[in-house]
C-alpha cells in the first residue's frame, strides 16, 4: 500500500498550474474549413430531398453544441466512427453503387475502402486510449488501498459490475440494437462506473457493506474519488483547456456521418461529384489525424499527472491563484512583451519572474527599453539570459516602458514563464499633498 501521508487530492488551482507545462498546439484552420463545406453540401442534399425522422434527430445533433465532458466526447467519436463504418461497409452501399461495374464507381469503391481503413484504425486508437486510461484510474486508486482482503472486495465487486454491464451489451445487440442504442448504454454505464467511485468514496451504495472494513484506508483517497468528477472539481479545468478542439473534431465526425447518411439514400438522385468526393477525402484524412494527435498529446498529459500533491503545494496553489501572477507559454523563436504607460517621473517598475522547469534547465533573455512620445527607443535594463529574477526601478521619464522575454535564439523549446509586473506611482509626502492642493486651489 503506498502512503498517502502529508497528501491532498489534486486541485483545480494545480491543474491549472499543470496543465500550463503541456499547451496543444491548435487544430489546423482546415478543420472549420472543411466542416464548413460539409455542412454546405448537407443543406443541399436535404433541400432536395427532405430528412426523415431519423435523419432529422441527426440533423438536430448536429446542429447543437457538443457533450461538455471530455469523456462522453471520446464515446461520441467511437459511436459516430462506428457509424460511418457501417456505411462503408459494401453491403450498406446504395444499391446502384453496388451494382455498376463502371471505372468511376471502381474508383470511387477504392476510395471508400480507403476512408474505412483510416476510421478502423482511428477506432482501435481511441478504443485503447479509453482502456488504458480506465485501468489506470482504477489501479493507481488500488495502488492506495490496503493490501489486503478490502482491496480484493473491490477488485471482486468491480470485476462482478463489469461482467454485469458486458452481459447488458450482449443482450441488447443480440436483440437487434442499433449503434446508437449500444452506445447510448455505454454511456450510461460510464456514468455508473463514476457513481460507483463516488459510493467507494462515501461508503455507501454498492460499498455500503465496506463500510466497517474502511479504517486503514486513506481518507484522501476516498475524498480523491468522491470530488474527483465534480462538475467544478479538477477535471473541470481539463475541460475548459482542452475541451474546444475535441469540441471541434466531435462536430468534424458527425457531419461526415449525417453527409454519407443523406448522401446514400439519395445517391439515385443526387450522385456524389468529384468535388464532394475529393472534399470528403480531405475531410476524413483531416480528421482522422488531427484526432489521433490529440489522443496521443492528451494520453501523455493524463499518464504524467499525479492524483495527489503534497498540502503544501496545494496551499501554495491557492495563494497563487489569488495572486497577480500570470502564466504564458512564449513559444520558440518568439518573444512576449508587457508595455506600461507612466504617467508621473519617480514611479516604480517592478517585475518578478521565473520559467516553470521541467526536466530540462531552461532560460530566457530579458530586457527593459523606453520610448519617448517621438519614438526614441533608449535601452533601460540590458539584455541578459535568466532562470529567474526580481527587479524594480525608478522612471526618470514619463511614457512608454516595455518588458520584453527573448526566445527568439530558441529554435525548438517553447518557455513556461510565470511573471508579475507592477507600475507604482510616486508616493508624495503629506506636505507635498498639501502643497500640490493649494496650487489647485490656486
Amino acid at each position: 500500500m503506498a502512503s498517502t501521508g502529508g497528501l491532498v487530492p489534486i486541485t483545480r488551482a494545480f491543474l491549472a498550474s499543470y496543465y500550463e507545462k503541456y499547451p496543444f498546439d491548435p487544430l489546423p484552420d482546415d478543420v472549420s474549413r472543411l466542416s464548413s463545406q460539409i455542412r454546405s453540401f448537407i443543406q443541399d442534399l436535404i433541400q432536395g430531398f427532405p430528412p426523415t425522422q431519423g435523419e432529422s434527430l441527426l440533423i438536430q445533433e448536429a446542429d447543437s453544441q457538443p457533450p461538455h465532458k471530455m469523456d462522453e466526447n471520446m464515446w461520441k467519436n467511437r459511436e459516430h466512427i462506428e457509424e460511418i463504418l457501417f456505411l462503408l461497409e459494401r453491403p450498406h452501399w446504395p444499391s446502384v453503387l453496388q451494382q455498376s461495374s463502371t471505372a468511376d464507381v471502381a474508383e470511387f469503391a477504392t476510395t471508400l475502402g480507403q476512408l474505412k481503413d483510416k476510421f478502423q484504425a482511428t477506432l482501435r486508437i481511441l478504443e485503447s486510449f479509453q482502456s488504458r486510461n480506465s485501468e489506470r484510474v482504477f489501479n493507481t486508486v488500488m495502488t492506495y488501498m490496503p493490501q489486503d482482503f478490502r482491496g480484493t472486495l473491490i477488485r471482486q465487486q468491480k470485476e462482478r459490475s463489469e461482467r454485469n454491464k458486458q452481459a447488458e451489451v450482449d443482450a441488447l445487440i443480440n436483440s437487434g440494437g442499433s449503434i446508437r442504442d449500444r452506445y447510448s448504454l455505454l454511456w450510461k454505464q460510464q456514468m455508473d462506473r463514476r457513481r460507483q467511485l463516488v459510493q467507494l468514496g462515501s461508503a455507501t451504495g454498492v460499498y455500503k457493506t465496506l463500510v466497517k472494513y474502511l479504517v486503514g484506508v486513506p481518507q484522501v483517497l476516498l475524498d480523491f474519488i468522491r470530488q474527483i468528477n465534480d462538475d467544478d472539481g479538477p477535471m473541470e479545468e481539463q475541460r475548459q483547456r482542452y475541451g474546444p478542439p475535441l469540441y471541434s473534431l466531435t462536430r468534424m465526425v458527425l457531419f461526415i456521418r449525417l453527409f454519407l447518411s443523406l448522401a446514400w439514400l439519395r445517391f439515385e438522385a443526387f450522385k456524389l461529384n468529384r468535388l464532394q468526393i475529393s472534399v470528403l477525402e480531405e475531410a476524413v484524412d483531416v480528421y482522422t489525424t488531427e484526432l489521433q494527435r490529440f489522443i496521443n498529446f492528451i494520453s501523455e498529459v493524463f499518464a504524467n499527472s499525479p492524483f495527489f500533491i503534497s498540502a503544501e503545494d496545494a496551499s501554495m496553489l491557492e495563494m497563487r491563484k489569488n495572486d497577480e501572477y500570470k502564466e504564458i507559454i512564449v513559444p520558440a523563436g518568439k518573444s512576449y512583451e508587457v508595455s506600461l504607460t507612466v504617467e508621473s517621473i519617480n514611479s516604480y517598475i517592478a517585475w518578478d519572474f521565473s520559467l516553470v522547469q521541467g526536466k530540462m534547465s531552461m532560460d530566457i533573455g530579458f530586457s527593459v527599453e523606453y520610448t519617448n512620445n517621438g519614438g526614441e527607443k533608449t535601452l533601460i535594463l540590458p539584455y541578459r539570459r535568466y532562470e529567474s529574477d526580481q527587479g524594480n526601478f525608478s522612471t526618470c521619464m514619463a511614457g512608454n516602458y516595455k518588458l520584453i522575454w527573448d526566445n527568439s535564439y530558441s529554435a525548438f523549446f517553447k518557455k513556461a514563464l510565470r511573471y508579475k509586473v507592477d507600475c507604482i506611482p510616486p508616493v508624495l509626502e503629506e506636505s507635498e499633498k498639501g502643497s500640490e492642493r493649494n496650487e489647485v486651489e490656486e
